[in-house]
């Protein structure tokens, strides 16, 4: 049993580690370093997205081959960040050239359906079983868009998100997302700050949160709001904060909820809907929403997503509900996503993930048993994380328990020696099809000298 006095030498230990890390990957960077104070006369931050920014700089990513990235510095990586969960069919894989270049010759836009962007639909209504879908841009757009038909259907305003839950970046649910220790009692449904100056004070009338994991507090939500409630919107596995699974009959609970009091729920599987199960977290956990929102690798490694569910939801978009996009269902994205759902995330690729994952935990998990380092591991297959809390994430709460400067020291650790991972405590690994047992075991042996080193 650790005490508090050894949980603080070993934080102590992964602050040095972490310095001297990262002073080794500044000397081994400098076009990253370099390219960073170039990019950031023309972009804030030096990067087209904040989540990409990194301390002291981001590294800079030239090219992808199979499960290695290569940066700027000619350095090779195997790459276990995969586009923030978006490359599960691995880089340059040959079906999805394939299909991007035949696309590409035929023309890259029209604004108009293509035969293909039909059957990337029927593909998806199929796989997550939806009876009626619509394309976007992104998971943002696919969240957004789901919230207002919900709204629309339903004629109530008010939405229920999870406390620390991330959907995109549209000002609805850009409450609650990084609460601080110490806000009011969340159990009740209290609303916690907008996560970005920009958004109207007034936005928060019509947002409510609650716990994840927690039936009773959205029992006692709906028992007090229920008829203003317009939608519950949830990641099934929440998966912004390392990864966090549903108690058993949680999924179920909400369901048999939502239905009593008439309020619309919606899955967001923007990353767990390829990942996770070959039909995402419906075929998983055996609970069907009524609306889904997907994007990330259902779209082979291109910018698409979608949102579907309910016919008698979905068709009144056109008959007073408004939903459109110039790209939606781009030609370049649909053939891209079609191919990556029939022909590379087939059966055989979630066997493949269910080796690799449970391979990479495995061998994980023996170095912190060994070396007594309080942490755990999920695997789901394609996804898996280390969060730096002995126990199990039960909440956005719990999450707050995990120690930073550990999970700091293992990323400078890894980059260092070939190994590129998402940059926060809060995401995880995302594995390709392209990945085989000899990326595994690299892993694994970083990862063991780490917990080693950190010991």
């Amino acid at each position: 049993m650790q005490t508090t006095a050894d949980v603080e030498r070993m934080s102590a230990r992964a602050r040095e580690i972490s310095v001297v890390e990262k002073e080794k990957l500044a000397t081994a960077t400098p076009r990253s370093r370099a390219l960073f104070e170039r990019a950031r006369t023309s972009m804030p931050l030096g990067v087209a997205s904040s989540f990409q920014a990194a301390d002291p700089y981001p590294i800079y990513l030239e090219r992808g081959e199979g499960a290695y990235v290569f940066d700027v510095d000619a350095i090779r990586r195997i790459d276990y960040h995969n586009g923030f969960g978006s490359m599960a069919v691995g880089h340059a894989h040959p079906k999805i050239v394939e299909a991007i270049e035949k696309a590409a010759r035929n023309g890259t836009h029209f604004a108009v359906t293509t035969e293909t962007t039909v059957l990337f639909a029927e593909e998806l209504c199929r796989r997550y079983r939806l009876e009626r879908v619509r394309l976007t841009n992104s998971g943002t757009e696919a969240t957004m868009d789901a919230i207002r038909v919900a709204r629309g259907a339903t004629e109530r305003d008010l939405i229920c998100k999870i406390i620390g839950s991330y959907h995109g970046h549209h000002d609805a649910v850009m409450f609650s997302v990084t609460p601080a220790t110490g806000d009011a009692n969340p159990s009740e449904g209290d609303l916690l700050p907008p996560a970005s100056r920009g958004i109207p004070k007034g936005m928060g009338e019509w947002t409510t949160a609650v716990p994840y994991n927690d039936l009773g507090a959205v029992e006692r939500l709906f028992a007090a709001r229920g008829d203003e409630l317009a939608c519950f919107i949830i990641e099934p596995v929440m998966m912004n904060i390392g990864i966090i699974l549903p108690k058993p009959g949680y999924l179920e609970g909400l369901r048999e909820l939502c239905t009593r009091y008439g309020v619309i729920l919606i899955f967001d599987e923007v990353k767990c809907g390829a990942t996770i199960a070959a039909g995402g977290a419906g075929e998983r956990f055996g609970v069907q929403p009524d609306l889904a929102c997907f994007a990330k690798s259902v779209a082979g490694g291109t910018p698409g997503g979608a949102f579907g569910g309910k016919a008698e939801l979905m068709d009144q978009i056109g008959s007073g509900i408004a939903q459109q996009g110039t790209y939606n269902g781009n030609p370049l994205v649909a053939a891209a996503g079609l191919a990556a759902l029939t022909e590379v995330l087939t059966p055989d690729a979630y066997l493949h993930f269910k080796h690799l994952g449970g391979r990479l935990a495995d061998g994980c998990q023996r170095a912190i048993s060994e070396f007594g380092i309080p942490a755990h591991v999920i695997d789901l297959g394609c996804k898996g994380c280390v969060s730096y809390r002995s126990e199990p994430l039960v909440d956005y709460s719990s999450f707050l328990e995990t120690n930073a400067d550990l999970f700091d020291a293992s990323w400078s650790w890894l980059i260092n020696r070939g190994i590129f991972m998402t940059p926060g405590a809060e995401e995880q690994w995302t594995l390709s099809v392209q990945h085989e047992d000899a990326e595994i075991d690299r892993y694994v042996e970083v990862y063991g000298e780490f917990c080693a080193a950190l010991a």
